[in-house]
């Protein structure tokens, strides 16, 4: 439970009660997580569950199997240069508006040769007024307009210049529409939206993530990457064999279906509660359950690249990501399409109740509301735009569970910060209106560090009395 300002009681933690840590967020609320792993880490804090939603799932992944350094170390996941290329505008996008500038820019010559005769003149002039000879200067822009503006040259080859490339940025764009339409299923409305891209693509982080696992389980071995299936189903198996080890800890991730309208539960935990994990008494509930919670462990191992790509794909914003259920689930093979989804933290708490969690470890880089007169200035860019409604449906969701909980829950411990200027899609930083100033990512990676300790660390498990860690 937890207490004033958002600061958990101590009336009952203990190190011994079975514990999970849930990772909550979008985009750089990933760098705030880090921060506080490595307090936690630290502390001691002995985690059986490491579970996440949305950017979550990058610090879920590595700390199940003890890489939770690769999040903070120099060469580690949020200080390699790649995040400056997470959630990247397309690359068509970026195409299309290279294009349509480049075609302004050409039409916009023979306004130039016009300000340039705006300066030419002028100058001249005053050249003339100093005595000086400014002829010279005169007929030179005089003969370079004549030439310019000849029915041979600007009037023919711009038009056509700027036809040329409009016409190739479209049918690049088409091509792209065809290839990612042709990989998909079968689409519905009119062909031109074909060619509207999503603004950002996930790829860049997807690619991120497992380049990094696959540094960390290769270890000194310089073998070539495997495909995401294969380097998937390889974690799996390492963790599923080493669950209960120093180290390694159980998995759960959550995404959204967007086709059959419901939360998909990914997990990974120990043999003991696999059996019980999709069954459930009641022939509707377990009916449920299949449709809506996978055994990473068992046979749905292939599919934890899927719900990692889901987890990191946002709505609206990027692509959503397809995947393809084996004929022998209980989609029969269908190719559903899913995402990341805020409110889906609430289904998150729920699973982890069901294996038997008693405490739970809740980190979001959201902050709380406020109040009045602390007002920011709206943001104009089209990725500052989209981080923060990310951001205040972040806050909205958490505030919405913690209003919710009933007395047989898990008990909630929140680290979460009190300002944070850093958007979810800042991978250069945030401006703080509040201090006049900018907000490096380092900096919000050691704010998640000291409000671990002032809000967990400190106060909850040092008043515990409890030595953590034995």
């Amino acid at each position: 439970m937890t207490g004033p300002g958002g600061i958990p009681s101590v009336d009952a933690y203990s190190p011994q009660r079975r514990t999970a840590l849930v990772l909550t967020g979008s985009g750089t609320d990933g760098v705030y997580h880090a921060g506080v792993i490595r307090a936690l880490h630290e502390a001691g804090v002995k985690l059986d569950v490491v579970s996440g939603r949305g950017v979550g799932a990058v610090g879920a992944l590595l700390c199940a199997v003890d890489g939770g350094s690769q999040l903070w170390s120099d060469k580690g996941f949020w200080k390699s240069p790649a995040i400056a290329k997470l959630y990247a505008w397309r690359p068509t996008l970026r195409m299309l508006v290279g294009a349509l500038v480049l075609a302004v820019a050409v039409v916009a010559v023979p306004l130039l040769a016009i300000v340039l005769g705006l300066i030419v003149f002028p100058i001249d002039f005053f050249l003339k007024m100093l005595g000086l000879s400014g002829g010279g200067l005169t007929a030179w822009y005089v003969g370079v307009a004549d030439a310019a503006f000849a029915p041979t040259a600007f009037p023919t080859w711009l038009p056509r210049l700027a036809i040329l490339v409009l016409g190739a940025a479209a049918l690049i764009a088409a091509m792209s529409a065809v290839r990612r339409v042709s990989r998909s299923r079968h689409v519905r409305g009119p062909w031109w939206w074909r060619v509207v891209p999503s603004p950002l693509t996930a790829d860049h982080a997807v690619a991120h993530l497992w380049g990094t696992v696959w540094d960390l389980v290769r270890g000194a071995a310089h073998v070539r990457i495997p495909s995401r299936v294969d380097l998937a189903r390889r974690y799996a198996e390492l963790v599923a064999e080493n669950i209960g080890q120093p180290g390694f800890r159980e998995l759960v991730l959550v995404a959204h279906d967007v086709d059959a309208r419901r939360d998909l539960v990914f997990a990974l935990v120990g043999e003991g509660r696999r059996r019980d994990l999709i069954r459930r008494p009641l022939t509707h509930a377990a009916e449920a359950r299949r449709a809506e919670v996978f055994d990473v462990a068992g046979v749905a191992r292939d599919h934890l690249h899927d719900a990692v790509a889901a987890a990191l794909t946002v709505p609206l914003a990027t692509d959503l990501h397809e995947v393809t259920f084996t004929p022998e689930s209980y989609w029969r093979g269908e190719t559903h399409r899913l995402c990341d989804r805020p409110g889906s933290l609430e289904r998150l708490l729920q699973e982890l109740a069901d294996l038997g969690v008693e405490q739970v470890v809740l980190v979001s880089a959201a902050p709380e509301s406020p109040g009045p007169h602390t007002l920011a200035a709206p943001r104009l860019d089209g990725r500052g735009r989209l981080g923060e409604y990310v951001r205040s449906s972040e806050a909205a969701a958490l505030r919405d569970l913690l209003s919710r909980r009933r007395a047989d829950d898990p008990r909630i411990y929140v680290i979460r910060p009190t300002h944070n200027p850093v958007g979810p899609f800042d991978f250069g930083g945030g401006f703080d209106d509040r201090s006049d100033r900018r907000q490096e990512l380092t900096e919000l990676m050691h704010r998640g560090y000291d409000d671990a300790h002032q809000q967990f660390v400190e106060p909850v498990v040092g008043a515990s009395g409890e030595h953590v860690g034995r």
